[in-house]
């Protein structure tokens, strides 16, 4: 019998071993082509630039905004369609400051090498980092005129806070330095600083040499009380509204949806989830399933906040400048706050991680950046009671539950909730939902019957005057109806005659669609006339005939009032119109253009659109744009209760018949499986 030889057997499995250990590290790097840069991306990007520099060591880097490269959609949709395709080059564009300079550097990550470095000569600027905020609202106490000014109000330095604004553009010609506003608050008894400004003085920093460049204190106001302003539910006081029973929502056999990396599946859809730190979430590659096709069909490409712009109506020195951009200037998704179990997202959600660059290009890890859960509010899905059929009633009802992907941005004073949700019918909304803190401003005033002036807003709580503003969310909806080329359809709803004298009736009304052929036949502004706006391919159609296609739903209508030669909305003249479309192009991503401080509104969405470009059977995206003017009320004090709109995507002869006619009820729940 042969001696039992143990170095045979291990050098017998070693090529086996090694195989396995080879396919398990390709499974563990490989990534959809759409996944958010990984912490090992961010730190090779950090360490090619940083390591290209002439002298690293010595020049100061910002990393102003880092994000994967939008790989060649054609490219992409080929990977998608057939995965054994060479997926497209991962790469990442990086906005990085030294020498007081604006550098873009695009980087191939494969390669681990840096493509190109141009440096922008542009008026404007890229969007702040935290560091450089915080620092510069660490500048103003041990600046002696500002000590100064604190001493003569009696405030507290130490209680004394400060926070950052951009500075917008007014119509200057030179290209002006990189500065931001610093406006201070007064804690001393409360966390909302927003209810307690320090008014009349106003600190001017310039971030590349991070130093006070200019200091202003035209007058005093007095200091709101601080008494009635907390909102920690441990420091509020009786009384309080009456509790509700619990509810539980429990799902014993887990989430019907499955979640792979960024890549989710529930029922009948399919989509990624990415995240951009200016744009925060971004759905790509949706589509949905046709049962009687027996298939997936391609509704969007891409979809994400592109800006959002909120002009406040003071025309006071310290105020008349508050024209922000949330995105291109703050960073909308570097504003992404985690989201809390159970107050932000239900019982059943699951949650995702996501990383950005820090000033230094460091990772930083988000937690809880998303939520995903299956919403069921109660809704009806789809009903009917039919009474009429002699001795039977027929009932039958199904009710409504779908898919929600949801990020929180807290950007300064202001909470925004995004959601993304999916139903099975073929729809898709996006709503948004707005709470927080208003912008208040300190006055003398402590009942409205002594303002004789304009003030601006509304006495909302003594020496608080809640300041008039305007949000105006536009959204990038790159539509791929059923793949292919599509077109962009305005169908009018005209009242009419009754083409003979015999009818009873003096009116009806008819449909009229017109097909967009360039840019300027689909700008379209709500109220003007009823009208049905959809995006179809005109090469695939039911069997009866129609072009398959998808509807915009909008919610609300609010358009911009101030003057179109106003600074402010010639920078943000991308809310002229509520929609637009453009031929597809991968340098037109962000509507206030791609460097938004101190922008001058010629490298707009509606700069582009003035090239006219034919969109007829061409690869479109769709621009919305949603507005609220928000006119301040006392309920909105200390804190406002969320205030929500949104749009609908809606399937318009997509379908043969109604998709969820067929749809399988959820399952009973079983209480022996999960007791109470």
């Amino acid at each position: 019998m042969a001696k039992f030889n143990p170095s045979k057997l291990f050098l017998f499995f070693l090529p086996l071993l090694i195989s396995l250990l080879s396919a398990a590290a390709a499974a563990a790097v490989r990534r959809h082509p759409l996944d958010p840069l990984s912490p090992d991306e961010f730190d090779l990007i950090r360490s090619l630039i940083t390591d290209s520099l002439p002298n690293p060591s010595t020049t100061n880097v910002t990393f102003q905004y880092v994000a994967l490269a939008d790989p060649n959609k054609q490219s992409l949709l080929s990977w998608h369609s057939n995965p054994k395709t060479p997926p497209p080059p991962r790469r990442a564009a990086a906005t990085v400051r030294y020498n007081s300079a604006t550098h873009e550097i695009l980087i191939d990550l494969g390669k681990k090498a840096i493509i190109s470095n141009r440096v922008y000569s542009g008026p404007a600027y890229a969007p702040f980092t935290f560091e450089e905020q915080f620092a510069a609202a660490a500048l103003p106490p041990s600046h002696p005129p500002f000590a100064a000014a604190m001493k003569k109000r009696g405030l507290k330095m130490e209680e004394v806070v400060c926070a950052c604004f951009s500075v917008g553009w007014f119509g200057e010609k030179r290209k002006q330095k990189r500065t931001v506003k610093v406006q201070c608050y007064y804690l001393d008894g409360s966390v909302n600083l927003y209810m307690r400004l320090v008014e009349g003085v106003t600190v001017t920093v310039d971030l590349d040499q991070m130093k006070i460049i200019g200091f202003r204190d035209r007058y005093e106001a007095p200091i709101p009380k601080a008494d009635g302003t907390d909102y920690r539910e441990s420091m509020l006081k009786p009384p309080f509204l009456p509790p509700l029973n619990g509810i539980k929502m429990v799902q014993p056999e887990g989430p019907s949806f499955r979640v792979n990396g960024h890549s989710i599946s529930w029922s009948n859809w399919k989509l990624h989830v990415g995240f951009d730190e200016r744009a925060g979430p971004i759905i790509s590659l949706a589509s949905i399933y046709d049962i009687e096709k027996q298939k997936h069909r391609q509704v969007l490409y891409r979809a994400f906040i592109s800006e959002l712009f909120v002009p406040y109506m003071d025309l006071t020195q310290e105020w008349s400048y508050r024209t922000f951009f949330d995105s291109g200037e703050y960073g909308f998704g570097q504003c992404a706050v985690p989201l809390e179990p159970l107050r932000d997202c239900p019982e059943n959600a699951v949650f995702m991680d996501t990383y950005m660059a820090a000033g230094d290009g460091r990772p930083v890890k988000m937690p809880n950046t998303f939520c995903i859960f299956e919403r069921h509010a109660g809704d009806i899905m789809w009903r009917h009671t039919e009474g009429t059929i002699p001795n039977r009633v027929v009932r039958e009802t199904r009710p409504e539950v779908s898919l929600v992907v949801r990020m929180v941005a807290a950007v300064g004073n202001y909470d925004y909730i995004v959601d993304w949700e999916f139903k099975q019918s073929g729809s898709i909304i996006a709503n948004v939902g707005l709470t927080g803190l208003l912008e208040v401003r300190a006055s003398k005033y402590t009942h409205s019957d002594q303002i004789k002036e304009e003030v601006y807003g509304a006495l909302i709580s003594e020496n608080t005057i809640g300041v008039r503003h305007d949000h105006f969310l536009i959204y990038h909806l790159d539509l791929d109806i059923d793949g292919g080329l599509n077109s962009f359809v305005k169908s009018n709803l005209r009242t009419v005659r009754p083409p003979t004298p015999d009818s009873p009736r003096k009116s009806y009304w008819t449909v009229v669609s017109e097909t967009a052929r360039t840019e300027a036949d689909a700008r379209i502004k709500f109220g003007s006339q009823a009208a049905e706006l959809a995006v179809v391919n005109p090469n695939r159609r039911t069997r009866l005939g129609n072009p398959v296609g998808y509807r915009l739903i909008p919610k609300s209508a609010a358009g911009p009032l101030m003057s179109v030669d106003d600074y402010p909305q010639i920078r943000a003249a991308f809310t002229n119109y509520d929609v637009w479309v453009t031929p597809y192009n991968n340098s037109e991503k962000w509507a206030s253009g791609p460097y938004t401080d101190q922008s001058r509104g010629d490298d707009t969405l509606a700069t582009w659109s003035l090239r006219n470009r034919e969109i007829e059977e061409k690869d479109i995206v769709m621009w919305y744009t949603m507005g609220f003017h928000h006119v301040p009320c006392q309920e909105d004090f200390p804190l406002m209760p969320t205030l929500s709109s949104g749009f609908e995507l809606r399937p318009t002869n997509f379908f043969e018949s109604n998709p969820v006619l067929k749809v399988t009820p959820s399952r009973p729940f079983n209480r022996s499986i999960c007791p109470l």
